[in-house]
């Protein structure tokens, strides 16, 4: 049944008053684990979602939920890779594998790495410049950082080849390369930016977030986020324009940059081949099959997505290798509805699930086709996961069904009640018409 269309309040915002928590930063990673209903829980940073396949990484990942896990390996929606069901018995197993792979580069920042890249850059001739050199620059520069230990596990840095892919991901730290080789560099939901030399902006990032962390400790909460510090927002920004001067970074604050795009579609792209895994999810031998097709390297995106760069490659081959992936299971449709599907792990994984989400999602994959939006169906109000960006949210409610919340222009979202999975076509009618 179908409850009537109802309005909500809109929910605070978080620019108000910087945020208050009574914990720690309890965010997982590789060598501190999550204690999960299905196992413990590691979460592996890969910035800019960039796995070498010569050098073994991808091997390493699948070793690790093989041997160690759920045999599954867990895209999450900033291109990192989650490894479920490790068993107690494992100890330093899994960070062991990821090391020798050159994957934990300092212990002592891998749950800061946090960096999404555009997963296409340097592939298709779209962008205004190719970020790979951004990514190993600040990558480097932050694991080099004493300071930037202290970041939260859930900051993130976002470098822009200037397509506007990852530029609307909600990071602290943007970076939009721009034509005159230069950059923009927004901090949160800022409406300004500071325009850079393309060339320093690697350092400036990182500047940022130290810059951030001062702030943070002012604030006198435990402050994760740039957008948490609420009214100290703009303080913060006229400190990193003056540690930037203090550092010989010029900057001139200009308007945000706030063109658009998507993540990249399934199919040849370019000189790439794009993938899509259904709710996140790659099993063995879809990880093998992208391994064995892969020149040199795998791309994850923050779209749950896996772009296999291939520039040596015929266009017969990319189409041949292309068909082996979509034999997996993997989504190679550029008219799939998947693409537009999310879910948090729900049940049987984690405890405070109210609803197995992921079968469900499975279930009215046909009905979710029709929306207009993309859906995302979580296990409850804490919305796991969750991307950015205007959609459909599904959440579980405690009386067994699910509420779906669409936004509505500049108004107050629209909701309605669901108590049969079998209706959704009917609920999403309701709320996006």
């Amino acid at each position: 049944m179908l409850a009537a269309v109802s309005t909500a309040p809109p929910p605070s915002s978080p620019q108000a008053t910087p945020a208050l928590r009574d914990r720690g930063d309890a965010c997982p990673g590789t060598l501190r684990l999550h204690a999960a209903d299905d196992g413990a829980l590691a979460r592996v940073r890969v910035p800019g979602g960039v796995l070498t396949v010569r050098q073994a990484q991808a091997q390493a990942l699948a070793d690790a939920a093989l041997r160690l896990g759920d045999g599954e390996l867990h895209l999450t929606s900033r291109g990192n890779v989650q490894v479920r069901g490790l068993r107690d018995a494992c100890g330093g197993e899994p960070a062991g594998l990821l090391d020798a792979a050159g994957l934990l580069p300092s212990p002592e920042h891998e749950r800061v790495r946090n960096i999404v890249a555009s997963p296409l850059s340097g592939l298709d001739g779209h962008g205004t410049r190719d970020v790979r050199p951004w990514l190993t620059d600040l990558d480097a520069a932050l694991c080099a950082s004493a300071v930037s230990r202290g970041l939260s596990g859930r900051f993130l840095f976002a470098l822009d080849d200037g397509r506007g892919d990852v530029a609307p991901l909600g990071a602290d730290v943007t970076v939009r390369a721009t034509a005159d080789d230069g950059a923009l560099m927004s901090l949160g939901s800022a409406r300004e930016s500071l325009r850079v030399a393309a060339d320093d902006a690697p350092r400036a990032a990182l500047l940022a977030a130290e810059v951030f962390l001062e702030c943070a400790r002012h604030a006198g909460g435990r402050v994760w986020r740039i957008d948490e510090l609420g009214s100290r927002g703009p303080e913060s920004a006229l400190a990193v324009r003056r540690r930037l001067a203090e550092s010989g970074i010029g900057s001139v604050r200009v308007r945000r940059d706030t063109t658009v795009t998507g993540g990249p579609p399934p199919g040849v792209v370019g000189s790439a081949l794009c993938v899509h895994a259904p709710l996140g999810r790659l099993t063995a031998p879809q990880w093998q099959e992208l391994a064995e097709v892969a020149p040199g390297e795998l791309r994850l995106t923050p779209w749950r997505g896996i772009v296999v760069p291939a520039p040596d490659l015929t266009d017969s081959e990319r189409s041949a290798a292309l068909s082996r992936l979509a034999a997996t299971g993997l989504v190679t449709d550029p008219s799939s509805p998947w693409p537009g599907v999310g879910a948090c792990i729900g049940r049987p994984g984690c405890g405070k699930s109210r609803a197995d989400v992921r079968a469900d999602a499975a279930r009215t994959l046909a009905a979710a086709s029709e929306s207009r939006l993309p859906l995302y169906r979580s296990g409850g109000e804490r919305r796991c996961g969750h991307p950015r960006g205007d959609r459909v949210d599904v959440i579980a409610t405690a009386e067994g069904g699910y509420r779906l919340t669409g936004p509505d222009g500049d108004g107050p979202p629209r909701t309605t009640d669901l108590d049969d999975v079998s209706r959704l076509a009917t609920a999403l009618a309701a709320i996006t018409s």
